[in-house]
């Protein structure tokens, strides 16, 4: 896939998220079907969470010379109150403005070697950590689909 493909990834996926989730009931939505797997609304406010982490790593990774790539702990993000909330509007909402905002800046870059430094992984560049949130939109989805097929019909 060319990195026009996987921006164009990151530019589709807030649309295609929505037609996915937007006609579950709150109890659709927070009803772990698929458990231990996350609720089709712990997903969607997962995804926020972890793309508005994403948008800063690039931001650090292109601004400054190999910036530490900050971890967090994502299963327990996902068990806070708004990790869990049946309201997924926020989070559709706020992927929406991040996705197009993240798209017209990866559009702007030309030197996709700058890094940055994750404690586990080592140095990431800017190519690798686009392939990083491309899967995680694709692995993501695939969860979300799998509690769908969960559901009673």
């Amino acid at each position: 896939m060319t990195t026009a493909e996987k921006i164009d990834v990151l530019r589709r996926f807030p649309a295609q998220l929505e037609a996915l989730v937007t006609d579950l009931t709150p109890e659709e939505l927070t009803t772990a079907y698929n458990a231990p797997e996350w609720t089709v609304a712990q997903n969607v406010h997962h995804l926020a969470d972890a793309h508005m982490n994403g948008y800063i790593r690039f931001k650090l990774a292109f601004t400054e010379t190999n910036p530490p790539i900050k971890t967090y702990e994502q299963p327990l993000w996902a068990d806070t109150a708004d990790g869990k909330d049946a309201d997924i509007r926020p989070s559709l909402a706020l992927l929406r403005g991040l996705h197009q905002r993240w798209v017209i800046f990866l559009e702007s870059l030309e030197d996709w070697s700058r890094t940055g430094i994750h404690p586990e992984r080592g140095p990431l560049t800017l190519e690798q950590l686009l392939d990083t949130y491309v899967g995680h939109c694709a692995a993501h989805t695939n969860q979300i689909q799998a509690v769908l097929d969960k559901m009673p019909k």
